[in-house]
């Protein structure tokens, strides 16, 4: 037994290789961004923010009651994010598994699970090892122009090296910093979403099954067909560009690929049939967005055909360059394959998903992913050329590599924010031990608040993430501001009555909350029983159970 292992290993010596650097740089990657030690949560700077929403979601899986699932920062409606990911490891830390066990170890799975999906898609494509190996390069470490920008901050001198190493932010934060280079395209993307990697992995792999028949010019099989669209329909909650991208993909395969039309059809309408109901339960929930064409949405709205291509060029790097070659060089059945590629391309720079720009980065994402490929398959071709052809190889590989290095460090080298949970955190723990799992708490904390760390639901969370999902959050904003303030107790019933809020939680003296609502203790301390305080953190929970049982 052991002697048929070492053969297959032998035999498969770069897969084994990639495989063991994938599993130990995934794992780095998410336990170095997210533990948990002596009782806190230690989250990375740049992880943080989103975190905020994340945890809250998991919680109210693990510690909580939340089904029908329902977002735990602005409850009361059907959710409309994809939750599959995190009631996965809200249901692992339920059965006992430690929260950085429960997150990191699918996380760290998933990731690897798309690097290896990119070296398989891309070998077998030109059928190229090293293509596959220089693709997962080119995806590790992103090509765009964000170099540029960080020699703009740090001169060019003797000390570049040691400037790199110990860079603790990116070049290049678009569009928040109001640089060009977005900040979607390196790694910290998938530490902040953890579910990204799986969605990118699982759909790329249900477009390699469907188009393996045709690379490998061998007879198409229906029931293949049948079996991928299932997987396609049943992986909606897990993430929607599981379903956006693969159909979109599909859809222009059906009009360019002949040999494909039936399977491709087969496909599509089984996974929109079991898709369809999911899509109905996530926008069943009030919304005050809808899809829409959009063109320079990405661009500050400010669509010229130069901003256009000065933006993708610096976005792009070299890619803008290589993957036009490229597409000359290729066998025309790859021609076509790029070109459905191609239209997410297209898709995400015309059309608007949600009203949060990253979303529609997704799509760009996921492209890019297939523009490694082709950069990958020119740099392969000029190694191939003379020796004298070879420096150039190294040279375009390094300049599509360099920005992602720098962009590497500030992950490396990144602060950590320490968050005490429920075993170090006497509020949390409170709640946790002695409040309904399905309690809805009226909060003036946004951000981490200790409610929803103990996997309680709170009446609104950082309005961001609500109005990202898609939420009309206006109204809910409006109502919460009008209880925290209020003198009046049957307004304040009527509300809370509304949404179903048991509690409320408040800061002794703080005098608004996060956003600059105005805090009427006066009037909790003289309608509501305090059945909760603590002098350290000044922390006060009141019960609004007389809301519905007026004596």
């Amino acid at each position: 037994m052991i002697t048929l292992l070492f053969s297959f290993i032998k035999k498969n010596l770069i897969e084994a290789i990639l495989l063991s650097f994938s599993l130990a740089f995934s794992f780095w990657l998410m336990f170095s961004t997210f533990s948990h030690e002596d009782g806190s949560m230690i989250i990375a700077t740049k992880a943080w923010s989103d975190f905020a929403s994340h945890i809250p979601l998991i919680r109210s899986f693990s510690l909580g009651h939340n089904f029908p699932p329902e977002y735990p920062i602005f409850p009361g409606e059907p959710i409309r994010y994809h939750f599959l990911f995190y009631l996965f490891v809200g249901v692992l830390e339920r059965i006992g598994i430690p929260l950085h066990y429960a997150l990191n170890i699918p996380s760290a799975l998933l990731f690897t699970s798309l690097v290896f999906m990119i070296y398989i898609f891309s070998s077998a494509l030109f059928k190229n090892k090293a293509v596959g190996i220089v693709s997962v390069l080119l995806f590790l470490f992103n090509g765009s122009l964000s170099f540029v920008e960080f020699f703009r901050i740090h001169p060019f001198g003797l000390n570049m090296f040691t400037e790199i190493i110990n860079n603790t932010s990116f070049p290049s934060f678009g569009p928040y910093d109001g640089k060009i280079v977005a900040v979607f395209w390196n790694l910290n993307t998938y530490t902040n979403q953890r579910h990204l990697a799986g969605a990118y992995a699982f759909s790329l792999a249900l477009i390699y099954f469907h188009i393996k028949p045709l690379l490998k010019n061998t007879h198409i099989q229906l029931n293949r067909a049948i079996i991928l669209g299932i997987l396609l329909g049943l992986s909606f909650f897990f993430h929607t560009a599981i379903i956006l991208m693969p159909i979109t993909i599909l859809g222009c395969l059906f009009f360019i690929s002949k040999k494909l039309r039936l399977s491709t059809i087969i496909m599509i309408g089984i996974a929109l049939i079991i898709a369809f109901p999911q899509y109905l339960y996530l926008q069943s929930a009030s919304s005050s967005f809808k899809i829409g064409i959009h063109p320079g949405y990405l661009i500050a709205n400010n669509l010229t055909i130069v901003n256009f291509i000065n933006y993708w060029f610096a976005n792009l790097g070299l890619h803008f360059i290589t993957i036009p070659i490229a597409f000359f060089l290729i066998k025309w059945q790859h021609k076509k394959l790029f070109l459905c590629f191609l239209s997410l391309f297209f898709v995400g720079n015309l059309l608007q998903f949600t009203p949060d720009m990253p979303t529609n980065h997704k799509f760009f994402n996921y492209f890019i992913i297939f523009g490694c490929f082709l950069s990958s398959y020119v740099i392969i071709k000029l190694w191939q050329k003379s020796v004298f052809i070879k420096p150039v190889a190294l040279t375009l590989t390094f300049l599509l590599v360099f920005s992602g290095i720098i962009d590497f460090f500030p992950i490396y080298n990144d602060s950590k924010i320490v968050i005490d949970d429920y075993r170090k955190n006497p509020d949390i723990a409170w709640v946790k031990n002695n409040t309904p799992p399905e309690s809805v708490f009226l909060n003036s904390i946004y951000i981490f608040a200790p409610e929803s760390i103990a996997g309680r639901k709170i009446l609104f969370g950082w309005p961001y993430f609500s109005w990202g999902a898609g939420y009309n959050t206006l109204p809910r904003d409006v109502d919460r501001k009008n209880m925290l303030a209020t003198n009046d107790k049957a307004s304040f019933c009527t509300i809370a009555q509304k949404y179903g809020i048991r509690y409320a939680s408040l800061k002794k003296n703080q005098l608004k909350d996060d956003t600059g609502n105005i805090i009427n203790h006066t009037f909790f301390n003289n309608n509501f029983p305090l059945v909760y305080s603590n002098t350290a953190s000044q922390i006060m929970i009141y019960s609004t159970n007389s809301c519905y049982n007026p004596q």
